[in-house]
């Protein structure tokens, strides 16, 4: 018995030592897990402060961009509402008629349908110049109208002013706009824009049936929100066929998280 407690009490011994020693490797372990914490929250503290630094010079390059090449700016026209006008020509008009004439005025017959917008084509967004504009509706239909209107007649196009040609230019200018911003935020696009020779540009290039100029406007659209979604821009502002307008909430100076 008092050799079996001999080898008891060596054996408890050997254990306590070897706990000894787990206990100096746990407390080991901990301080260098201290030390690892004390630096991941470090390198997140200086992560965060390079992308706040990257967001602010994203956001400087963008607001120069659209503010020296692609300015873009609400242009109104001098459209008076057809209530007014009837008012001050029949001071016996109901108002029910009034009425009437301002809910008509805000109806736009779009794509095969009949609309609300409160904008009603009255105000449009220019792109580099008050001269290249965008309704502000989205109706392009003047574009294929007038490709259509151009098949059947022969002859050189005298109309420099064709709306068709400044709704063009504003979404090759737009589509340009688009791509820029993707690379300066690092964002890839969901849907392929080409614009970099104008004979493969989308819009400008041959004249496109109404077919494909529905689908590369739908494609830009698509882009443009995809880009405000991913800097969360508000929602509630966003309109699937406004181009321009959406992307003046984007590269808006109160959007802020702009450059995220």
């Amino acid at each position: 018995d008092t050799e079996g407690l001999l080898r008891i009490k060596e054996e408890n011994q050997k254990q306590h030592r070897r706990a000894q020693r787990h206990q100096e490797k746990k407390e080991k372990i901990q301080r260098h897990n201290r030390k690892l914490g004390d630096l991941v929250e470090k390198k997140t503290y200086d992560l965060k402060t390079q992308y706040e630094h990257l967001a602010n010079l994203r956001r400087t390059h963008i607001l120069e961009l659209t503010s020296v090449i692609f300015p873009m700016e609400e242009v109104k026209t001098s459209m008076r509402d057809p209530a007014d006008v009837s008012s001050e020509s029949d001071n016996a008009m109901t108002s029910s008629t009034v009425s009437k004439l301002a809910e008509a005025r805000r109806t736009t017959y779009l794509s095969g349908r009949w609309v609300c917008d409160d904008h009603n084509g009255d105000t449009s967004i220019s792109i580099t110049g008050p001269w290249i504009i965008l309704p502000n509706n989205g109706d392009y239909s003047a574009y294929y109208s007038w490709v259509e209107e151009k098949k059947t007649t022969q002859g050189p196009d005298m109309e420099h002013n064709n709306p068709a040609h400044t709704i063009s230019a504003a979404l090759c200018y737009a589509t340009q706009l688009v791509n820029t911003l993707s690379l300066i935020l690092d964002v890839n696009l969901p849907k392929k824009l080409c614009n970099r020779q104008v004979k493969t540009h989308e819009f400008c290039g041959e004249n496109l049936s109404r077919h494909r100029f529905t689908r590369a406007v739908k494609k830009l659209n698509a882009n443009i929100l995809h880009l405000c979604f991913s800097q969360h821009v508000n929602l509630d502002l966003l309109h699937p066929l406004h181009t321009l307008r959406n992307l003046m909430y984007l590269v808006s100076p109160d959007t802020e998280n702009l450059g995220r």
